[in-house]
């Protein structure tokens, strides 16, 4: 069962989750916008993954007992001046996510609710990609020094993307008909 101050952190979670998956929504829209084709793609998968992430922790809050409470999602920034600057926004959320998860693994620990801490160390694990990916992505981006030929190059890599089975197979799985 989880305590009252947990299941609101928690539900405050799938918010930024959502969140989260609306801004990567739309980051699409601007790499659209950009004629970066195989970058929206990657984002759109990006925007799938989090509300996977999302779907994880609301029905987690289910099993729990607890009641998970959907609220208002904030507007997202829509407009990027860059293919980089799309790529940085997105990696500084990334690390903003983690400092969440960590804040939530801290206080499951400080209520010693050892199954939530449990739960939570899948997504301690997804951040170190999501963090490393974005860093990765931005690096490829800066060493093109905005050549034509190199961006192309890395949209044609970013396009080749594809979701998970698992988050298709899980997400599947765990939706209420």
């Amino acid at each position: 069962m989880l305590t009252k101050t947990m299941e609101k952190a928690l539900n405050d979670q799938v918010n930024f989750e959502i969140y989260s998956s609306y801004l990567y929504m739309a980051m699409t829209s601007a790499l659209e916008a950009m004629n970066f084709k195989g970058a929206a793609h990657w984002m759109r998968i990006q925007t799938l993954e989090e509300l996977f992430h999302a779907n994880k922790f609301f029905n987690y809050i289910i099993d729990r007992g607890g009641r998970a409470v959907l609220q208002e999602i904030k507007k997202p920034k829509t407009d990027w001046k860059s293919f980089l600057e799309v790529f940085d926004d997105a990696h500084k959320h990334e690390i903003i996510v983690t400092s969440r998860i960590c804040n939530l693994v801290d206080l499951a620990l400080m209520e010693k609710d050892h199954v939530t801490n449990s739960t939570l160390q899948w997504f301690v694990t997804e951040q170190i990609e999501e963090e490393s990916n974005g860093k990765t992505i931005i690096e490829k981006i800066k060493k093109t020094k905005n050549s034509s030929d190199g961006l192309m190059m890395i949209d044609t890599e970013l396009g080749a993307r594809v979701l998970s089975p698992m988050a298709n197979i899980t997400a599947a799985v765990s939706a209420p008909l």
